[in-house]
C-alpha cells in the first residue's frame, strides 16, 4: 500500500489534507471532529486583532443542477477572543500531536504587533504560521489581508519581522487579487518565509436579488465583494501554483495548495503541479468532514495503480509539460471521430461546431434519428464536440500529424510560408 504521509518543512501528517483556514478550524470542537474523521492537519482560523462580524455572510453559485459550485463568504478572521484560540490550540495538540497544527496569523500592521502575537502562538505547541496575507474583503481597508499581499515590499517587511522573532516554520499565504503572484512570492522568499500557500480567495459578487436589487450576500440592504472559492476557482488556482511552481525563486521552497479541491483527483492535480500539502475548505463546509475517507482512499489507490510508492514520487511531475505558447508543436493536429455505436444523436457536436466553429461535422437526415459524421478535411482538433458531447467516449480525438517534424510558432515564421491555407 502505497505510503500517504506528508513531511511538510519538517511537519508531520498521516496524509496531505489540511483543513484551510476558515469556518471549519475557528474553534476545538471543529477541528477535534476533524482529527478524529481523519484530516491530516488543520490550519487554525486567523487569528489577530478582536473583530465582529456580520449577518449574513455566505452565497454560492449553483450550476446546472449542482449546488455551491462556486462560494463567496464576507467573514473576517476569528472574531473569538485570543487566549480561549491559544487555549484550544493546546488542547487539541495535546490530544493530536500526530496531526500538522499550523496557526493562520494576521496581526496591525506595526512590528510590535505582529512579534507580539508569534511569541504568544509559539507556546502553543503548533508546528507552524500561516502568515494570511490574501483575505479579500474587510480586513484590507484596515491595511491587512490583501492589502499587504498586493504589495511586495510590504509583503516582504511583514515577513522579515515575522522572522525575526518565529523559532517555527512560517508560511505565507499569498492573495490571488494581484496580476501576478510571482512578485509577492518573491518578496516573500526574499524577507526568509520558509514556504508559501496559495491561493486566498477571489475578490467577487456571486448574484443579485432581482426581488431587493441587493447583491448576495445581503447584510441589512448592503453587500460588498466577498471572497469567492469552491470548485470554480480551481482552474485559476491551478494556474498561479504552476507559475510559483515554475518560478526559479519561488520554487526553492515548499507550496501549500489551495483552491477548489473537492477531491481526491483535484488533490492530485495539485501535487502533480507542485504542492507538497494541500488544503480543503468548501468541500468541507457542503459535505462534511467525512470527505477525507475519500481522499485518503482515493489518492491511496490511484498511487498503487501508478506504482508511487509516496507522494514525493509524483510531486510536480506535471510541470515540464507546462510550456510557452510559442513552443508548441504546430504539426501536430488532431481531428474528431464519433463511435457510431456510442452516438445517441442528440445532435449537440452538430450544433455547436455549425454554430460556433468549423462547420465539420455533417448532419445526415434519417429515420428515426440522425446521424453526424466529422469531415476530416475541415476538423481543425478545437476539441469542442468532445467536450459537448454527453457519452464518454463517444467522440475521441486521433492524432493525424501535418508533418513529421517538430515544428513551433518561431519556426514557422522563420519558414516565411503563408500564415493559414484560407
Amino acid at each position: 500500500m502505497a505510503d500517504i504521509s506528508c513531511n511538510f518543512l519538517g511537519i508531520k501528517s498521516p496524509n496531505p489534507f489540511w483543513l484551510a483556514s476558515a469556518p471549519p478550524t475557528d474553534k476545538k470542537i471543529n477541528v477535534m471532529r476533524a482529527f478524529e474523521a481523519g484530516w491530516g492537519g488543520v490550519v487554525w482560523k486567523t487569528l489577530g486583532s478582536q473583530v465582529k462580524n456580520v449577518s449574513s455572510r455566505y452565497s454560492a453559485i449553483d450550476f446546472n443542477g449542482q449546488r455551491v459550485a462556486g462560494f463567496n463568504n464576507i467573514e473576517l478572521i476569528s472574531d473569538r477572543p485570543l487566549d480561549i484560540n491559544l487555549r484550544e490550540i493546546v488542547e487539541v495538540v495535546k490530544e493530536f500531536p500526530d496531526r500538522a497544527m499550523i496557526i493562520s496569523l494576521m496581526a496591525d500592521n506595526d512590528k510590535k504587533s505582529w512579534q507580539e502575537i508569534v511569541k504568544r502562538c509559539e507556546q502553543t505547541g503548533a508546528h507552524g504560521f500561516e502568515l494570511n496575507f490574501g483575505c479579500p474583503h474587510g480586513m484590507t481597508e484596515r491595511g491587512m489581508g490583501a492589502a499587504v499581499g498586493q504589495d511586495p515590499e510590504i509583503a516582504k517587511m511583514v515577513v522579515e519581522w515575522v522572522m525575526e522573532v518565529a523559532t517555527l516554520p512560517v508560511i505565507t499565504k499569498l492573495t490571488p487579487n494581484v496580476h501576478s503572484v510571482v512578485p509577492t512570492g518573491r518578496a516573500a522568499i526574499e524577507g526568509g518565509t520558509n514556504a508559501l500557500s496559495l491561493i486566498n480567495t477571489i475578490q467577487s459578487v456571486t448574484g443579485i436579488d432581482l426581488d431587493t436589487f441587493v447583491p448576495n450576500p445581503n447584510v441589512g440592504g448592503k453587500s460588498v465583494f466577498g471572497g469567492y472559492c469552491g470548485p470554480a476557482v480551481k482552474p485559476i488556482a491551478l494556474k498561479m501554483l504552476t507559475t510559483i511552481a515554475k518560478d526559479s525563486i519561488t520554487n526553492q521552497v515548499p507550496i501549500s495548495g489551495i483552491g477548489g479541491v473537492s477531491n481526491w483527483k483535484d488533490a492530485v492535480e495539485f501535487m502533480l503541479l507542485g504542492s507538497t500539502s494541500v488544503q480543503v475548505c468548501t468541500a468541507a463546509m457542503k459535505y462534511g468532514f467525512r470527505i477525507i475517507e475519500d481522499l485518503n482512499e482515493g489518492l491511496s489507490n490511484w498511487m498503487d495503480e501508478k506504482g508511487f510508492e509516496k507522494t514525493t514520487d509524483f510531486i510536480g511531475k506535471s510541470l515540464p509539460t507546462m510550456t510557452e505558447w510559442e513552443k508548441l508543436d504546430i504539426n501536430y493536429h488532431v481531428i474528431a471521430k464519433i463511435d457510431q455505436d456510442k452516438c445517441i444523436h442528440c445532435g449537440l457536436c452538430h450544433i455547436a461546431c455549425e454554430d460556433t466553429s468549423h462547420q465539420a461535422i455533417f448532419k445526415i437526415d434519417g429515420m428515426p434519428y440522425n446521424d453526424y459524421v466529422v469531415n476530416d478535411p475541415e476538423c481543425v482538433g478545437c476539441n469542442l464536440c468532445n467536450l459537448v458531447c454527453p457519452v464518454e467516449d463517444c467522440i475521441t480525438m486521433e492524432e493525424h500529424r501535418v508533418a513529421p517534424e517538430y515544428q513551433n510558432w518561431k519556426m514557422f515564421q522563420e519558414t516565411g510560408l503563408p500564415w493559414n491555407e484560407h
